[in-house]
């Protein structure tokens, strides 16, 4: 039977650190059967960020790429605190902002790549909820993009 778990697996990606937080916040909050992750930034396996805009310094499938470290950050944060991404049942919703120029128009594309992840750990059922990806005119220590999001777990999980 494949799990969050095996299929993270599979895909042969590696989690970065679980980011700490870089001011009054939780990393994420369990308030009944719902986890909510706060906004999320590009992790990378050294511990360094993706820095830079799109459209500026980076391209979009740069910024694609950046999104999904992001997610692999989250994934990051829920094994950190949870013990396995098996914990969670389902992706409800994403938030996803992008550091771009005001002329950048395709937001969701640059966001599919943290969507994309969570598809492909989770299934298409269960690893797509809803979402919005809207653009900013910075973002923290100008990394690329930022994501928060919320689960739901399993029940007594």
């Amino acid at each position: 039977m494949e799990t969050p778990e095996s299929n993270f697996s599979k895909l042969g990606l590696s989690l970065p650190p679980a980011p700490k937080p870089l001011g009054v916040y939780k990393p994420c909050l369990i308030d009944g059967k719902y986890l909510y992750l706060s906004g999320h930034g590009t992790v990378q396996d050294d511990g360094s960020l993706i820095v830079g805009r799109i459209g500026e310094d980076l391209d979009i499938e740069a910024g694609k790429l950046a999104a999904r470290q992001v997610g692999l950050a989250m994934l990051a944060t829920i094994k950190a605190n949870l013990g396995s991404l098996s914990r969670v049942k389902r992706v409800i919703k994403v938030l996803g902002m992008v550091n771009c120029i005001s002329t950048f128009e395709r937001h969701p594309y640059i966001i599919n790549g943290c969507s994309e992840l969570f598809a492909q750990v989770w299934g298409e059922e269960y690893g797509i909820g809803v979402r919005s990806a809207v653009g900013m005119g910075s973002l923290p220590g100008n990394i690329p993009v930022e994501v928060e999001a919320m689960f739901e777990l399993h029940e007594g999980a």
